[in-house]
């Protein structure tokens, strides 16, 4: 996702690159076109390319959003008795064949309760009874 915008007023003058104090602006050209380029690690949103730009094409307020942008995204498995996240399908896949059949869908509260009950000789409820974990 890029930040750094122009509308359709730019003209190419470049009094953004120039004036870039931490030469997070860059021009490329090539093939007798030039590319105004931007490096988001290297902006410090100053806002000197939008004060600076005479022909008001510099958009600075997407700069300054506050926002997530999506990554990636997991299948999740989930503890069979609160319902909490416990890892992903793909951690599961990955563990080796193995430890895959020893990894239970249990979150760390009811992984301990389910090693004490055997200790002791009971048993967990199973699926659907409504726990929260989160709760003390």
């Amino acid at each position: 996702m890029t930040y750094f915008k122009v509308n359709d007023k730019c003209n190419g003058c470049l009094a953004c690159v120039y004036n870039c104090p931490a030469r997070a602006l860059q021009v490329r050209e090539s093939d007798g076109m030039q590319t105004l380029v931007h490096n988001m690690a290297l902006c410090a949103r100053c806002a000197t390319c939008w004060r600076i730009c005479p022909q008001r094409a510099v958009e600075f307020q997407h700069l300054l959003k506050n926002r997530w942008d999506e990554v990636i995204t997991h299948r999740v498995v989930r503890c069979e008795l609160c319902g909490e996240v416990v890892y992903t399908e793909l951690l599961k896949q990955g563990a080796e064949t193995k430890i895959r059949d020893l990894i239970e869908p249990l979150c760390p509260r009811h992984k301990l309760e389910r090693q004490a009950g055997a200790l002791a000789g009971k048993r967990l409820p199973e699926r659907g009874v409504d726990y929260d974990c989160r709760r003390p």
